[in-house]
């Protein structure tokens, strides 16, 4: 086995790994299926990257996510890792081009929405190439149990038809023990290393409030911490709209970023954020999704999620440099009612059931006395520490 900390050193320019990002690759290197549970921030892009680099063959990185796909794309090429993506934001010159480098083995790691890779002409384009390893981001999208289903994903399992004895890494943030069951299954994963990490992100602060003056303390807030920059979440792409201009009338730089706008102007709107240009953004859940900016040092949820998952994910993009982040969301009966009003309109019922008890559970989180921390934990399937963890509204209110 390879010395990993020097190839690490060598490709990232890292000195260490973070807490199971060693285990997991020699799992890989192994040639090993493996199941990657790591909190957000916690480094899950590395896992594959460092052995694509390691591997003589290709690696295909399966994601749902476009703006993660070219950042990640991006962040490889600065320092040389060749690295290429495919999907529905580009034309077809650029296609051809990649899929040209693909032909000529100058890609090592390819990145492809799920729709794409099952495409036949594209699985016949992809069958004579030496393929190392298939990485599979968000893989919490192939459960129907998981918060964030989707039946693209659930057609995954064929790889194993197509290239069979090439390893698969599943890797999530979010995912419960019945979810990982469920990846596990659908995969078809045999003797495989399976590695979850803590779920605990001590440095951020829990709190819920009423909905009833939401607006006026995020102002209040955002004014009493004028060099702090964050994430406001909205359920809709008007309420993003609209928190974005009620701020920018109040003296305070905030942008919106959401499906509704133009792949130019969210680039745009992101990169701003991401370099200091503006102070936060109002987003709907399509923000966040690969972004390490590490010193967002709060992120409201100025609308109820629809689950614990979402909202964890969501949280997490906070405090990525270790320093206290706080995370306030308002909570309203009135956005549940209108959650529950999406869910029985839903015409798949056996959906429908598990995404009303994804909303109670989210319900009874905000609502309840206990420890937010501890509620989280165990939710996830960890025991907490504590019953008190002295950084939430419950335990240490401010």
């Amino acid at each position: 086995m390879p010395n990993l900390k020097k190839q690490l050193k060598e490709h990232f320019g890292y000195d260490t790994f973070r807490p199971h990002q060693e285990e997991i690759i020699r799992s890989i290197l192994n040639g090993n299926d493996t199941l990657a549970l790591l909190p957000t921030g916690g480094g899950k892009s590395l896992c594959y990257q460092l052995p694509a680099m390691m591997f003589q063959g290709m690696t295909v990185v399966v994601s749902p996510l476009i703006s993660l796909m070219k950042d990640q794309v991006m962040s490889l090429k600065k320092i040389n890792l060749p690295a290429a993506f495919l999907n529905s934001s580009i034309g077809k010159k650029e296609e051809r081009l990649v899929m040209s480098a693909v032909d000529n083995n100058e890609v090592k790691l390819l990145y492809v929405a799920p729709e794409r890779l099952m495409k036949p002409d594209f699985l016949g384009f992809m069958a004579d190439k030496n393929i190392s390893l298939i990485a599979i981001d968000e893989a919490h999208c192939i459960s129907e149990w998981g918060h964030d289903f989707r039946p693209e994903y659930r057609n995954l399992y064929t790889i194993r038809q197509h290239w069979s004895g090439v390893p698969v890494i599943a890797l999530t943030a979010t995912a419960t023990r019945k979810v990982r069951e469920d990846i596990v299954r659908q995969l078809a994963f045999s003797g495989h290393g399976s590695f979850t990490g803590s779920f605990d992100r001590p440095n951020l602060y829990y709190e819920m409030r009423a909905k009833d003056n939401a607006y006026y303390d995020i102002v209040d807030y955002i004014e009493r911490h004028k060099k702090s920059s964050g994430i406001i979440y909205c359920h809709s792409r008007a309420s993003a709209e609209r928190v974005a201009q009620d701020l920018t009338a109040d003296g305070i730089d905030a942008l919106p970023y959401h499906a509704g706008l133009t792949t130019k102007e969210r680039a745009h709107h992101q990169e701003l954020f991401m370099n200091g240009g503006v102070r936060v953004i109002t987003a709907t859940i399509a923000f966040g999704m690969g972004i390490d900016k590490p010193d967002i040092r709060f992120v409201f949820h100025y609308d109820l999620p629809k689950n614990i998952e979402g909202y964890y994910q969501e949280t997490g993009r906070a405090g990525r440099d270790g320093k206290p982040s706080d995370c306030i969301l308002f909570y309203s009966p009135r956005d549940l009612m209108k959650h529950q009003y999406f869910i029985d309109k839903m015409e798949n019922r056996h959906r429908a059931a598990v995404c009303e008890s994804q909303l109670r559970a989210i319900a009874t989180f905000c609502t309840s006395y206990r420890c937010r921390r501890a509620m989280m934990l165990q939710y996830f399937g960890e025991q907490p520490k504590s019953s008190n963890c002295g950084n939430c509204d419950i335990c240490s209110p401010r």
